[in-house]
């Protein structure tokens, strides 16, 4: 998988509650899946809108 590597700023309390759901180990992967999702679903919305 090709990646590139962000800084991201959380509210504090964010990565403790990813951590309690996911596991440490799977913090990284959750944030990634979270954001394709938060694309896609933005990005669906965008074409079906037209004219704006």
């Amino acid at each position: 998988m090709k990646v590139k590597p962000i800084l991201v700023r959380l509210p504090e309390g964010i990565p403790e509650r990813i951590d309690a759901l996911m596991g440490k180990n799977k913090r990284a992967e959750f944030i990634r899946q979270a954001i394709e999702a938060e694309l896609a679903k933005r990005e669906k919305n965008q074409t079906s809108e037209p004219g704006e």
